[in-house]
């Protein structure tokens, strides 16, 4: 049985005990939250996890890192590499969009060392594959598209991407809207493609019922994909992304009535005075089923930097209602990341992930941020390294310059709590 199948049947999975012990809440909570699809526990029945993780209601935000080969750049050990890297600073998923190279050696490489979730967007390896076989990506044949599918939940695949949504009638909305930057999904400019070529309805959205099969036999939870994301702050909030939405949350229901875990990937690039509202009209057309952001990026001017310009997003997003966050790297837009990217990415969006977790919390996750506030009291700064996201950066910056006596270089002999507590003679509290 699948998650949600076992929580609807009563029935509390290991994965869920997981959960509730990470999460410090109740067994009885998280089953009711899977049975209602407010929560999903990605975990393919193929695939040994060591540290589960659930995304939605009530849970900690968690983050997701994207890695994977280009047509121009990566290799198995430099994925593999990210990988670890991704996991080390705090990933609670990684995502394998692999486009180059061996695909299949790359994806199977990455599943068996990884120790969380993994998910990859199938459509990526399907039309690349009838590229190589007939030429045109378009050529791709429907059956081409759920073998693939199929193969991937067969590995071991937890989550997938699937850009459903993307239908006749999103593309006669893209048509009339005539956005700035059109489409930027890469699924979603795959599956425009080929409808376009066939004149066909997307086959995700035709034959999404075999979509759920393959979904359900696998307890594959299906990430449904929003190919229709504004790419920029001019196209925010349009109507091919509304319609797409729309589409998403029929989808949604009907993934529940065939007891397959489901998500719902939002945008994007959107300005500060959107998020929220964007936050509340998926929560509201999607049934409060847990919904994952690319950023939002919340300006579009801050190429090498937009690892910054997404944790913004993020955290806005975070404190509004979003449950997983995908990470950007310095390199979005611009490059294929590097491992350094990797990290930085993966560390702005935990930044942001906690901002939002303190507000949702009801200011429960502040507690470690009260016991950074201690340490820096008591200039204890072994502890304040150890508390921070990154203890080997806060380290070294701390031991950056010689120092006379207890405050860092930047104050020196003036160190405003150091001064107070010498002159109001208030005790360092103790930790």
């Amino acid at each position: 049985m699948t998650q949600i199948e076992s929580a609807r049947k009563g029935i509390t999975t290991s994965q869920m005990k997981s959960v509730a012990v990470q999460e410090n809440l109740g067994e009885d909570i998280i089953c009711e939250h899977v049975a209602t699809g407010k929560v999903v526990i990605p975990c393919n029945i193929n695939h040994e996890i060591r540290t589960v993780c659930g995304i939605g209601k009530d849970l900690r935000i968690k983050i997701n890192a994207n890695i994977g080969t280009s047509s121009d750049y990566g290799t198995l050990s430099s994925e593999l590499e990210k990988l670890h890297t991704a996991v080390k600073y705090g990933s609670d998923t990684v995502m394998d969009l692999s486009t180059g190279g061996d695909i299949k050696a790359v994806r199977q490489a990455i599943l068996k060392e990884s120790t969380v979730p993994i998910g990859t967007v199938p459509i990526y390896q399907a039309m690349i594959e009838a590229g190589e076989k007939y030429g045109p990506l378009v050529e791709t044949t429907i059956d081409d598209m759920f073998t693939v599918i199929e193969r991937q939940a067969q590995e071991g695949v937890d989550f997938i991407t699937v850009h459903c949504g993307v239908t006749q009638a999103a593309i006669k909305a893209l048509k009339n809207q005539r956005r700035v930057t059109d489409v930027v999904s890469r699924g979603g400019a795959f599956l425009i493609g080929w409808m376009l070529y066939h004149q066909r309805e997307n086959p995700l959205f035709e034959y999404y019922d075999r979509l759920l099969d393959i979904a359900h036999k696998y307890d594959v939870t299906l990430s449904l994909g929003d190919g229709m994301r504004p790419g920029c702050l001019a196209d925010a909030t349009d109507r091919p992304q509304i319609q797409e939405l729309i589409t998403l949350g029929e989808l949604v229901e009907r993934a529940w009535r065939a007891d397959v875990q489901v998500m719902v990937e939002g945008p994007g690039h959107l300005p500060l005075n959107h998020i929220a509202t964007n936050m509340q009209i998926q929560k509201s057309i999607c049934r409060e089923a847990p919904f994952y952001v690319l950023g939002p990026l919340v300006t579009d001017i801050g190429a090498g930097y937009d690892h910054i310009t997404s944790a913004i997003g993020g955290a806005i997003a975070g404190a509004f209602g979003a449950d997983f966050l995908c990470y950007v790297t310095p390199t979005e837009h611009l490059a294929l990341p590097d491992v350094k990217d990797v990290k930085d990415g993966v560390i702005a969006s935990r930044i942001a992930a906690h901002a939002a977790d303190i507000v949702r919390s009801g200011g429960k996750a502040a507690d470690w941020d009260k016991q950074m506030s201690m340490a820096r009291k008591n200039l204890d700064w072994e502890k304040q390294a150890a508390l921070s996201l990154d203890p080997e950066k806060a380290h070294n910056m701390h031991g950056k310059h010689a120092v006379k006596g207890r405050a860092c270089s930047m104050c020196g002999d003036y160190c405003a709590m150091d001064l107070v507590e010498k002159y109001l003679g208030i005790t360092a509290t103790k930790c």
